[in-house]
This record gives C-alpha cells, structure tokens and sequence, in this order.
C-alpha cells in the first residue's frame, strides 16, 4: 500500500509541478482524500518527490542549465580580470542575472522573526490544516492569473525575448506566493506574470522551470534537516519510486506543456483550474459541515 500511495503522489507530483495546476495544492487534496494530510513523514515524502521533478528539469534544459554553469564561472574570472560589465551582456548571462534577481522576492521566507519564522510557520500550517478550502480558493486564484495572463499574451504584439529588472522582480514575487500557498502554481503564475509583462511565451516556459531549481533545492536541503532533527521515518525503498515516477512524467509535461504553449492552448489550464477549484471548495464546505 505504501509504495502505491508513493506511485500515485509521484504521478500527480510529477504531473501538476510542471503542467501550471499547482502541485503543491494537488498533493495537499491527494493526501487529504487519502486520509494522508498530516504527519511529517507524509510532509517529507511530498518535498522529495519534487527531486523527481527537478531531474526532469535537468534532463529537459540540460543544454541551457550547463551554459549558465559556464556562464557563472566567467562572470568570475571577468571580475577578476577588471572585464566584467553589465552593459552588452550576451542573452545567456542576462538570463543567469536576471534568475538571481527573481530568487530575491524568497529570501523572505527566511528571515527569522522572534524565535522562528512566523510567516513559514502560517504558511505551512495553510497545508497541515485538516481541511481543503483553501486549496480550493487558491486553485480560482490561479485560474484567474492563468485566463489573464492568456488573453493578455494574445494581445499584445510586441513581446520581449529576454528578462529586464523589474520584470524579473515581478515574476520573483509571483514564485514567493506560490512558495506558500497550496493551491497556487509556480510555473503558472511565473510563466503568466512573464506574459502579463510582456515576455514572451516560450521564453518565459523555459525562464520558470529553471528558476524553480533553487527552490525546489532549498526546500528539499530544508525538509531533510528538520526530518532528520525530528527522527522522521520514512520508507526508502517507496520515496526511491516515487521520485522516478515524478522524474518520467515530469518529463513528459515540460514537453506538452511546451506544445501547448505554442499552439496557444495554455488557457485550458486556466479553466481546468476554475472548475477544481469550485469542486474543491465546495467539497472542503461539506466536509467540514458533516
């Protein structure tokens, strides 16, 4: 039973992290609906899972991932060297800049306040609650950023190839909301942000998935050490299959979800989005009535 359950969150995992539905708001009403939403194994199960993911990330963007490595080891060696500037970057460095700016908005989520770190603790608890109404909530939220985000995409003629400042910024803010709230898609509302602001569409598809990198490593570093501290036990041998579920079919979103995007579908998501978040909100309503 348990390396079924690690089969089926893997599969939604690797699923909704990479096709914009949220993933963390998917896993939460998986669980939920299992009787499986609390507990800090089941909590570590789901941030591992996400290493699937991020296998499929690398395997996908290899090419891109591999340039910026090279791409940061010269940007040393230029400053070392008196030639680093930030004026006529080529589209590759720009792109690793602009990345760092968008992780800025997350540092949030660290900053120690009294004894601990309230905002993470309110924001964990909105996933450990023993309820899915604001999952459901937070699923209509990204549907409208999605439905938006399409329509403004399709309007405007003059879309950008690459990343400047403030934008990075808005699309890092859109991650740090997704970062806490189950419900809200990642990729979604970064991909959507990037359009709304004029990006353009491929581009920002592959700018969010290695974006997300960083902090999928973060929270995996984090959730491993606080499960370790706390003695959490976990079985192997299921987490081991649930991640290459997660890493294949991850695999194979990024690609449809890129098919997709170019044959202007993506508003489909936005709509699928609307009607989950109906059902589970009103699911959530009538559980917590009976």
């Amino acid at each position: 039973m348990e390396y079924l359950k690690a089969m089926g969150l893997g599969l939604v995992q690797g699923l909704t992290e990479f096709l914009p539905v949220s993933s963390s708001g998917h896993l939460s009403v998986f669980q939920y609906l299992m009787n499986q939403q609390s507990g800090e194994s089941s909590n570590l199960l789901s941030v591992l899972l996400h290493m699937g993911t991020l296998i499929a990330v690398f395997v996908v963007y290899y090419k891109t991932i591999w340039e910026m490595i090279l791409e940061a080891f010269s940007i040393i060696k230029d400053i070392f060297t008196g030639k680093f500037s930030f004026k006529n970057m080529s589209p590759i460095r720009r792109m690793f800049f602009m990345m760092v700016v968008s992780c800025v908005p997350l540092l949030l989520l660290l900053i120690p306040i009294g004894n601990g770190n309230i905002l993470m603790d309110f924001l964990g608890g909105l996933s450990e609650d023993n309820d899915i109404i604001v999952e459901g909530c937070c699923f209509l939220l990204t549907s409208a950023v999605l439905l938006i985000g399409s329509h403004v995409a399709k309007s405007n003629k003059n879309k950008l190839d690459t990343m400047d400042t403030k934008r990075a910024l808005g699309v890092g803010f859109a991650q740090f909301l997704a970062a806490g709230f189950p419900g809200i898609s990642r990729s979604g509302s970064t991909i959507s942000t990037g359009m709304m602001l004029g990006i353009e569409k491929e581009y920002m598809v592959r700018y969010s998935f290695i974006l997300g990198i960083p902090a999928i490593l973060a929270a995996n570093v984090m959730e491993i050490k606080d499960a370790v501290e706390n003695g959490s036990e976990l079985n192997i041998g299921a987490a081991i299959l649930g991640i290459a579920v997660a890493a294949v079919v991850g695999f194979l979103a990024i690609k449809a979800l890129e098919w997709l995007v170019k044959k202007d579908k993506f508003k489909i998501f936005g709509y699928y989005c609307l009607v989950l978040g109906i059902v589970v909100v009103i699911l959530g309503i009538v559980k917590t009535i009976m």
